[in-house]
């Protein structure tokens, strides 16, 4: 079940936000009383409750606001047993303190922000000792290392357990709780009034990852990266699991590259289907690989892996939709036979996705020129492709044909800024950006003003991910719900617009 903590200072606002939940479907909230600025009423708050709720009153020694004496939280925690709530947390002082009465659920609790003990198991055992119904732990996580041992520790639990392993490494532990067995996972209403480090919103748990659903037989895919929370990823693999009625959630992993190896040991024991894999481990994933396609093995990078058995199979799903992209783009703009042979090409950028494009390019006969801030990083990927490098200063000196940006300038939030002038753009070259949120970059936008066609990132990732979800589920993707879900996500308020004016055009719709 989700737990939905509401954490508001004032009584009007978190019994506003209780009946709002109540009706998108919430079936239980944490009330935190410790945030509570003024003489709390729990008659008021409980009196009515459109669902059941668990009170919590935290002190800041255990990462919650309380200020005041420990008698008067006692005798809160206390009142709110007698007013029969249905569950309530408790340290495990307070615990030996406070004992059972009535039908109210005890939850015994441990939290820990600035690591995860080495003793989970003996933490857990003191906490099952006082008269818990559920024991709950949640300790910062500072490697996956930690993240996989707190849901081993729910997986192997005698009795009911909630493990959570809080901050960015931590979030597999919220999204697959109940899959390991935890009677309960907690979220928050709006994400940005979390009140522990890494908490998703009640709608990302409920409906991006229908965390509610999950079971041991759900079949998991993920996007590895360090760090990893900023990736899009999983909202549209999800919504296209979803959308094709597939028992399969695709979950973020953030991993450093120092335990890259064990990870992809813990996927193979898990069963995990497969892996989206990006910044930092395109290139160290290869020989972890039993096999990679060709095409990875000499870009030397990999964004995907597949797991078959023991196997580990690799692929580059961002050199097939980059090359699809400017394929179809160059058949319309060119009536040669072969439109690449002996075409012009600047790539700007040395990292993976550069690497793909390039090797994509060279192999179809163009002339490719590597461009970067790191010129030597510019000259060892241009030796690869038999092509040239040329130092970032002059990039704007050079005649191209195709214009490609590889490197992450212009993405957002940093959207004021581009990695080419437009001025520079000379004789109407194809230009190709790979960022995709904005879609619209400032470089995109010069291009276009500049009579220039382009290719953007958002038609490339899409593309690479469809590649990866035929490659995960052998099945064809589907392709529109992939593109409304990313559009909705990087510009919800343009997309909303469109939505309603599509919504008035009697003319729209389906055939």
């Amino acid at each position: 079940m989700l737990c939905v903590t509401i954490a508001r200072t004032r009584h009007k606002h978190m019994l506003s936000e209780h009946a709002q939940l109540a009706e998108l479907g919430a079936k239980l909230v944490e009330l935190r009383l410790d945030y509570i600025g003024r003489s709390i009423d729990l008659a008021r708050l409980l009196k009515n409750r459109p669902t059941p709720v668990v009170v919590t009153c935290r002190r800041k020694e255990d990462g919650g606001r309380w200020d005041r004496t420990e008698d008067e939280r006692r005798m809160l925690l206390r009142s709110a047993i007698a007013m029969g709530v249905e569950y309530v947390d408790l340290e495990e002082d307070t615990a030996k303190a406070i004992p059972r009465y009535g039908k109210t659920k005890r939850i015994v609790s441990m939290h820990n922000f600035e690591g995860t003990p080495q003793n989970l198991q003996s933490i857990h055992a003191d906490l099952t000792k006082f008269d818990a119904d559920i024991v709950k732990i949640a300790a910062l996580a500072n490697s996956f290392l930690d993240t996989a041992r707190m849901m081993d520790l729910m997986k192997s639990a005698s009795m009911p357990t909630i493990g959570i392993s809080m901050g960015e490494y931590g979030t597999p532990t919220r999204i697959l709780a109940l899959r390991y067995g935890a009677p309960l996972t907690f979220c928050v209403f709006d994400s940005e009034r979390k009140v522990a480090p890494g908490q998703l919103s009640f709608d990302q748990m409920k409906n991006v990852y229908r965390a509610e659903t999950i079971t041991p037989d759900t079949k998991l895919f993920g996007v590895v990266a360090d760090p990893v929370a900023h990736s899009y990823s999983p909202l549209i693999h999800n919504a296209s699991f979803h959308a094709n009625q597939l028992d399969y959630r695709y979950v973020p992993f953030r991993v450093s590259p120092e335990d890259l190896g064990y990870f992809l040991k813990w996927c193979q024991q898990e069963n995990i289907g497969g892996l989206s894999v990006t910044i930092p481990h395109k290139q160290t994933i290869l020989p972890m690989l039993t096999q990679a396609e060709t095409a990875a093995q000499e870009i030397g990078a990999c964004n995907t892996v597949v797991f078959s058995g023991e196997e580990l199979l690799g692929y580059n799903t961002d050199y097939r939709a980059s090359m699809d992209c400017l394929t179809e783009a160059m058949t319309r703009l060119s009536t040669a036979e072969k439109p690449f042979e002996k075409t012009s090409a600047l790539i700007l950028g040395s990292g993976g996705v550069s690497r793909a494009i390039g090797y994509g390019l060279a192999q179809r006969g163009a002339l490719v020129s590597i461009t970067s801030r790191n010129l030597e990083s510019s000259e060892v990927l241009a030796r690869s492709l038999g092509g040239k490098a040329i130092p970032w200063e002059q990039r704007h000196s050079v005649q191209a044909r195709i214009v490609v940006n590889g490197t992450p300038v212009g993405m957002f939030p940093e959207m004021d800024e581009t990695p080419f002038q437009t001025k520079g753009l000379l004789g109407s070259p194809l230009v190709f950006d790979t960022i995709y949120n904005p879609e619209q970059t400032l470089f995109i936008k010069g291009a276009k003003a500049a009579q220039c066609p382009v290719i953007t990132g958002l038609q490339m990732f899409v593309r690479q991910a469809a590649y990866q979800y035929r490659l995960f589920t052998r099945l064809e993707p589907p392709i529109e719900v992939m593109i409304k879900t990313l559009k909705k996500a990087i510009s919800p308020v343009n997309y909303k617009d469109i939505e309603e004016e599509d919504e008035n055009d009697p003319e729209s719709g389906e055939d």
